[in-house]
């Protein structure tokens, strides 16, 4: 909204008002505004989940100090979708499809989220709404975000295309189409000349190979946004873990989105030009700010838990705008903790269901396995650690595995 005053003001030569057109100045606009409110608003929140005795459900897991976060206020996730959907209304440009499709998916896995935490609170356990709900509902926004990259004709890409010198077989710059495609293109890390078209995979299709590799962009898009959103979902098991990871991780797509939607950049970087696809840069950091804010009272130990409500929307989040930049398939780099939490689940299950009772881990997801003591009468594969590290290191620690991550996956577009 004062994206569109500020806009007024400037035809009518206001001294300033330009500034709202800079992308990073309203970037930084959101972060603070972002960062203003989680902090501000979200002890007015907290507040009232313990009036209303909105508490953290804690099973005995026998886990060092499990059971003193019994009673702690959940459903804090609506501390970091308010603090994101607002400054975006105030300084994003929301006639932009990109922007509008982000806060869409807020809105839509914050629902789901919320519908979670609502009937493990009504129902005083851990049992919210069944797993194929959430899985219908994640399913439901990929079908929304495919459908509207496909029809809508403001969301396009521009090929790049390098320029060698004959005589130095180097290249010499990088120049784009002019006119925009609209193809299911991506970007495929540590590969020169790192555009791939999912037709590819099609082209067995013949005439149908376009549309062949729309339908496996879908497909990939619904097995990430499913796949980050329940990852970032069982990572939410330490203080401050899940918002910090996520945090890092909004900061490397943040930048990415930045260069993407910059035509010098993109070129600078030989990487695909993604037409008005900057503007995302302001959404993201909204979220980084909301996050960090949610930190203040998320941290060990921790004050409010985001509960489902905050981590399906995480990670859901991140895989969207992943999608929405054409870097999907460099979250399993960004997001790789996620996906090994994932995994670690479902391995320690099928394991213990083939083996009528012996473990891998610990215990599952990975994060509690380092809390668990070794050779301790757990008949699990892996003993180490044998001691128990502290809660706040393991959340360190990943954090700095994050970090490195994010770090790798930011190079990916130069490194090839």
């Amino acid at each position: 909204m004062l994206y569109y005053l500020f806009d007024y003001l400037t035809q009518l030569d206001v001294p300033g008002a330009r500034l709202m057109t800079y992308l990073t100045f309203r970037s930084g606009v959101a972060f603070v505004l972002a960062l203003v409110l989680a902090i501000f608003m979200g002890r007015y929140i907290i507040d009232r989940l313990q009036l209303m005795q909105v508490g953290e459900i804690v099973r005995n897991l026998d886990l060092e100090g499990q059971t003193k976060k019994t009673g702690t206020p959940t459903m804090g996730g609506i501390i970091i979708i308010l603090s994101i959907v607002l400054p975006c209304l105030l300084v994003g440009h929301l006639s932009n499809a990109y922007m509008i499709l982000m806060l869409i998916a807020t809105v839509w896995l914050g629902l789901i989220g919320f519908l979670d935490d609502y009937k493990k609170i009504q129902k005083h356990n851990k049992d919210g709404i069944k797993g194929k709900y959430k899985i219908i509902g994640q399913v439901g926004i990929a079908l929304i975000l495919a459908a509207s990259m496909y029809y809508n004709h403001n969301m396009v890409t521009v090929a790049n295309t390098e320029v060698v010198s004959e005589e130095t077989g180097r290249v010499e710059e990088v120049i784009y189409t002019s006119e925009p495609n609209k193809t299911p293109e991506t970007t495929l890390p540590f590969i020169k000349n790192n555009n791939f078209n999912y037709s590819w995979l099609t082209s067995w299709m013949g005439s149908g190979a376009e549309v062949g590799g729309w339908i496996v962009f879908f497909l990939i898009a619904v097995f990430l946004v499913t796949a980050t959103s329940n990852g970032a979902n069982l990572n939410d098991g330490l203080d401050g873990m899940c918002a910090g990871l996520s945090a890092v991780a909004g900061v490397a797509l943040a930048i990415m989105a930045y260069l993407g939607g910059n035509v010098v950049y993109s070129a600078y970087l030989n990487i695909m030009y993604i037409p008005g696809s900057g503007e995302l840069m302001v959404y993201m950091a909204a979220f980084v700010g909301a996050l960090i804010g949610f930190l203040w009272y998320n941290a060990y130990p921790a004050q409010v838990f985001m509960g489902d409500t905050g981590s399906l929307t995480l990670g859901g989040i991140i895989a969207v705008f992943a999608i929405l930049i054409h870097k999907e398939l460099l979250l399993p780099i960004l997001c790789a903790l996620f996906y090994i939490e994932d995994l670690s689940v479902m391995i320690q299950v099928l394991y213990f269901k083939k083996t009528g009772g012996r473990r891998i881990f610990k215990m599952a997801p990975l994060h509690h396995h380092f809390q668990k003591p070794g050779n301790a009468g757990i008949d699990a594969l892996i003993q180490r650690p044998l001691g128990v590290i502290p809660e706040a290191k393991i959340v360190t620690r990943f954090w700095i595995i994050g970090i490195i991550l994010a770090v790798i996956t930011f190079v990916t577009l130069k490194i090839r």
